[in-house]
């Protein structure tokens, strides 16, 4: 039932991840440097969000391996034990 829940848990981190890191991105309107050249666009990056959603797919990662190695040993436990 932990590994379950840990991979419960993986999926609602990477989630997260996912809707951080499309808060991540925005467009910035760049004035012109010299008179007569037109304005431009640029991209600018959350710093906070962009840690939050690296954090997150980090942790989502690690939730998915404990998880998912939890359920085959115990597979493979189980699969020894029978007669």
């Amino acid at each position: 039932m932990r590994y379950r829940v840990y991979l419960v848990l993986a999926l609602v981190a990477a989630a997260g991840a996912g809707l951080s890191w499309s808060g991540v991105r925005s467009l910035v309107d760049v004035p012109p440097i010299i008179d007569g050249q037109p304005a431009t666009v640029s991209v600018a990056y959350d710093p906070p969000l962009m840690m939050l959603a690296w954090l997150l797919a980090t942790l989502a990662g690690v939730l998915l391996v404990l998880g998912v190695a939890g359920l085959r040993r115990r597979r493979s436990a189980l699969a020894t034990h029978t007669p």
